[in-house]
């Protein structure tokens, strides 16, 4: 590695965003973790409220780059599918 101001920079912020991308990743997992059981427990209205947080997450991940945004389409559908298998 180069030794010079503007690497030892790129340094720093790549780290700085690995934590934050890494947080943001572990945050998704939880949520989708607490809206899979809430969906298993048939508590159809914890499981609409999760559903939105989900979908917000999803959609704020993939416009900052942390996903791609196809896999947040894909996650959002396969959340959207569990909620109607709720209601029917």
């Amino acid at each position: 590695m180069s030794g010079n101001k503007s690497a030892m920079k790129r340094v720093r912020t790549d780290a700085e965003k690995h934590l934050r991308n890494k947080a943001r990743k572990a945050t998704l997992k939880t949520l989708e973790k607490n809206f899979r059981t809430a969906v298993e427990a048939k508590d159809q209205e914890k499981a609409a409220g999760l559903g939105k947080t989900c979908f917000s997450k999803l959609d704020k991940a993939a416009k900052v780059g942390t996903i791609p945004k196809n896999k947040a389409s894909n996650k959002k559908s396969q959340i959207s599918k569990l909620l109607k298998s709720l209601e029917g």
